[in-house]
């Protein structure tokens, strides 16, 4: 049997992307940025109402990729997103353990038109739940 680990999501950036160093080599450090985007599904309820409900996802890209993230995404940017589901676990400052799990970015595409004249995004042009 064949088994599959694939994630797309088109969604909102909803904060400016983290970038950090990691490894061992301070000659070669691994390039890691990290940052969230929103997926919203809107849909009308039993009585007809309109609703929505938003999802928040942990995205992780490295090297090559999380410099093209640390260049061009920002807080607001719509994305489409593809990559694989992984979960970390780690040790806290308490010693507790704690799990994440996050989609590790394979492929990335700005959805965004580009702006006119180097207009900066502003709230009036984000999605309501990022405002």
């Amino acid at each position: 049997m064949a088994y599959l680990n694939q994630v797309q999501l088109i969604g909102a950036v909803g904060n400016d992307p983290e970038v950090r160093y990691l490894g061992d080599n301070p000659q070669n450090p691994k390039k890691v940025a990290s940052f969230r985007i929103a997926t919203t599904e809107r849909y009308k309820d039993r009585d007809g109402n309109q609703k929505e409900q938003t999802e928040w996802h942990n995205i992780t890209v490295w090297n090559g990729k999380a410099d093209f993230v640390e260049k061009y995404v920002k807080k607001g940017n719509n994305l489409f997103i593809s990559g694989k589901l992984a979960t970390r676990q780690w040790t806290d400052q308490s010693g507790n353990k704690r799990y994440t799990t996050e989609v590790v970015a394979e492929n990335i595409q700005m959805l965004d038109r580009k702006p006119k004249e180097n207009k900066p995004v502003i709230d009036e042009d984000l999605p309501d739940f990022l405002q």
